[in-house]
């Protein structure tokens, strides 16, 4: 029976890609086994998503390719399949830096920051399993983009 402070949970709002947040143990090392593989089943399942998506489009504009003779028409169906390459074409690099990351999970680098080596945390990877920076980091690099308009 549910006490009076338990509130419902909102799966769509603490699923990530499938899977619930990881309920880190108090005295738990960093990046143990248990967490190295729940940020893998999280990158894969999300790898697998982008692959559909894919696939799902190339089929979509095979079938939608004809040759419409209405040159107006035309130029709306090529725009639209400029708009959905583009947004694959990000899918794509998103794809590579997936498979970056489960890399450096397999190196044993994942959930350290690359410029100072200090741990990511855990919610920061939850939010983007792919970071390779802490936020101080990151916040760093963004200040500095901005400076040089970068």
């Amino acid at each position: 029976m549910a006490t009076a402070t338990a509130k419902p949970l909102n799966k769509e709002s603490t699923l990530i890609y499938g899977f619930a947040p990881y309920q880190a143990k108090a005295g738990e090392e960093y990046m143990n086994s248990a967490q190295l593989t729940h940020f893998r089943n999280i990158l894969e399942a999300w790898k697998r998503e982008l692959m559909e998506e894919v696939d799902r489009t190339v089929h979509h504009m095979q079938d939608e390719s004809a040759n419409l003779p209405d040159p107006n028409d035309r130029a709306t169906q090529e725009e639209e399949f400029s708009i959905e390459l583009r947004a694959r074409d990000r899918e794509r690099k998103l794809i590579r830096k997936i498979d970056s990351t489960l890399k450096s999970i397999e190196e044993g680098d994942y959930g350290y920051c690359e410029e100072c080596g200090v741990e990511i945390g855990i919610r920061r990877l939850e939010a983007r399993p792919t970071a390779t920076l802490c936020i101080d980091c990151k916040t760093l690099a963004e200040i500095k983009e901005k400076q040089t308009g970068g």
